[in-house]
């Protein structure tokens, strides 16, 4: 599947009412449809007709995961901080963000000081799983 069809994609839009499977906020006009497990594709070199040497996207390294039930709704700062993450990876490099914050940022810890900002050490919990778990706790 190299792309989806206009039906796919307000199908994978719909997945979770318009929002982000993963912050849960509204999706914009132009959001991306994100493969959950990333299918990363090989980044090849090709000489342009004046020499240069350019980047171009290659074959799938996963082409097995480039179908619809693994494509997920997504905003563009989540899809491109995700990028070919896991979701644990992607889970745990969130979180490392604020030990990142506290170490080198002044300007967070001066904030933090004001109680302008309140760490909570609350677990990453994706929309889709917050979602999830209302499901399952209504059955």
């Amino acid at each position: 599947m190299s792309r989806l069809t206009k039906a796919q994609r307000e199908q994978v839009r719909q997945m979770f009412g318009g929002r982000c499977a993963y912050c849960g906020e509204p999706l914009p006009d132009r959001w991306h449809a994100d493969h959950r497990e990333a299918v990363v594709r090989a980044l090849l070199t090709k000489q342009s007709e004046d020499g240069r040497y350019k980047l171009v996207s290659g074959p799938s390294l996963y082409p097995e995961r480039d179908v619809l039930e693994n494509f997920m709704p997504s905003c563009p700062p989540c899809n491109i901080s995700k990028h070919s993450m896991s979701l644990e990876v992607w889970r745990k490099w969130l979180a490392g963000h604020v030990n990142s914050l506290n170490a080198y940022h002044p300007i967070y810890r001066l904030a933090k000081k004001y109680g302008l900002i309140q760490e909570t050490c609350a677990q990453v919990t994706f929309y889709f799983e917050r979602v999830a778990q209302v499901v399952e706790s209504a059955v």
